[in-house]
């Protein structure tokens, strides 16, 4: 457990339980009180979360899929090359990236006036559609979201993509089936997860246009704000002997 990988897994954990607790509590407490309130305080709070945790997520997805390259392309070099100071320098520019990004998108939001109605069309404070209640000017605001899905979400998607191509690469070098799986089962649960995340945003953009607007941005959201999160430890954990295991014999 004291790995590079599993060093990662744990911190992916922790924004998974992060973003999840941002939106849960307040979610659950509105369904059992009969509510729809959130306070604008509370609604600032959980945008800055809840935008922290998926945007330090892209980023660290692409950092392990760097990991999964250096394991499979240079084996006996690994070891050396992610060591402890390096990981622990890896994930302080990815939370530190993360948070510089949340902190000048919720500051940008909550410099903003709110005059007009009042009504999130979604079950937790998002950047889009708490900018759509603004009664003042969204441009820089826009701006700031424009880039951000440029630079960490094309991104990150395009180095992931390069990353699996080099990998994939290495692997078909592999002399005989027993290597190649051996090889590729190292990173088919990373795989999966980045699957995963990235098939939400892919998923924003397939659905019918007659699809209305406010239920699209609540179905997406319900895939990565529960689904997603949920389904992250249970392919972690298939990666264990044991549990998978028991998994097959249930």
């Amino acid at each position: 457990l004291h790995t590079p990988m599993y060093f990662f897994i744990s911190n992916l954990a922790i924004l998974d339980l992060v973003g999840v607790s941002s939106v849960l509590p307040k979610m659950l407490e509105n369904l059992i009180l009969g509510k729809n309130t959130i306070s604008f305080e509370g609604c600032i709070a959980q945008l800055y979360t809840f935008t922290f945790s998926g945007s330090t997520e892209l980023i660290l997805l692409t950092v392990m899929s760097y990991d999964r390259y250096l394991a499979i392309r240079q084996p006996l070099h690994y070891v050396t090359m992610m060591s402890k100071g390096t990981c622990i320098s890896l994930m302080a520019g990815v939370w530190g990236i993360g948070t510089i990004n949340s902190l000048i998108n919720t500051l940008l939001v909550a410099q903003l006036d709110f005059c007009g109605p009042n009504l999130v069309q979604n079950f937790l404070c998002e950047i889009p559609p708490v900018l759509a209640l603004s009664c003042s000017s969204t441009y820089l605001s826009e701006i700031a979201v424009y880039m951000a899905d440029i630079i960490l979400g094309m991104g990150n998607f395009l180095l992931v993509i390069l990353s699996y191509c080099l990998i994939i690469t290495t692997i078909l070098k592999i002399r005989g089936s027993a290597g190649k799986w051996k090889a590729f089962s190292t990173c088919s649960s990373h795989l999966a997860i980045v699957g995963l995340f990235y098939s939400t945003i892919v998923y924003t953009y397939i659905q019918p246009t007659s699809t209305p607007l406010e239920k699209k941005n609540k179905t997406v959201s319900i895939m990565y704000t529960l689904v997603t999160p949920t389904l992250n430890p249970l392919v972690y954990s298939l990666r264990n002997k044991v549990i998978k295991a028991a998994f097959w014999k249930i």
